[in-house]
C-alpha cells in the first residue's frame, strides 16, 4: 500500500491544497494530511479550527485522514507509516525550495518527495495571501474548499 503525507501549513487549507490532495489520491492509496504546530508563529486560524475544516472537506473520502503533528516532517511520515511526502508547487520559486527540501529528505531520511504543480487556476492562491486577506477583514471563502 502506497501511503503519503501532505504536511500542512500553519495557515488555512486552500483550494490549491485540496487540488493537490485530490490529485495525489490518483498516485497513492492513502494520504495523511498533517497539520503542523508552531509555537513561534502566530496562528491566524487556530489548530482545532483548521483540523475541523479539513476533516469536513474530506468527510466522505475514506482514503484521507488528518492529524496534528509537532515533529519534523520525516519523523511524522515515519510515525504514520508513510513512504512518501506529497508537496505542492505554485511557481518556479516554490520549485527551487521544494526540490532542495526533497533532496534533504532523501539524504537524511531516505524519504521520497513527490512534487505536484498546482493547477494554473489556483497558482495565485497561497496560504499567506489568504491569511493576509483575512487579517484585513476580507472575504476569503472563494479561496477555501
Amino acid at each position: 500500500m502506497k501511503k503519503a503525507i501532505f504536511p500542512g501549513s500553519f495557515d488555512p487549507f486552500t483550494i490549491g491544497h485540496y487540488d493537490i490532495v485530490k490529485r495525489g489520491l490518483t498516485l497513492f492509496d492513502e494520504i495523511v494530511i498533517g497539520i503542523g504546530r508552531n509555537s513561534e508563529k502566530k496562528e491566524t486560524f487556530p489548530i482545532r479550527e483548521r483540523l475541523a475544516a479539513i476533516e469536513a472537506v474530506f468527510r466522505n473520502e475514506e482514503h484521507v485522514s488528518v492529524q496534528i503533528y509537532d515533529s519534523l516532517t520525516v519523523d511524522f511520515a515515519h510515525s504514520v507509516g508513510a513512504q512518501f511526502i506529497l508537496r505542492g508547487i505554485r511557481c518556479v520559486e516554490d520549485f527551487e525550495y521544494e526540490r532542495n527540501m526533497a533532496e534533504a529528505n532523501k539524504q537524511l531520511a531516505e524519504m521520497e518527495t513527490i512534487l505536484l504543480y498546482t493547477r494554473p487556476e489556483y497558482a495565485h492562491i497561497s496560504s499567506t495571501l489568504v491569511r493576509d486577506l483575512y487579517s484585513y477583514g476580507k472575504d476569503i471563502s472563494s479561496y477555501l474548499p
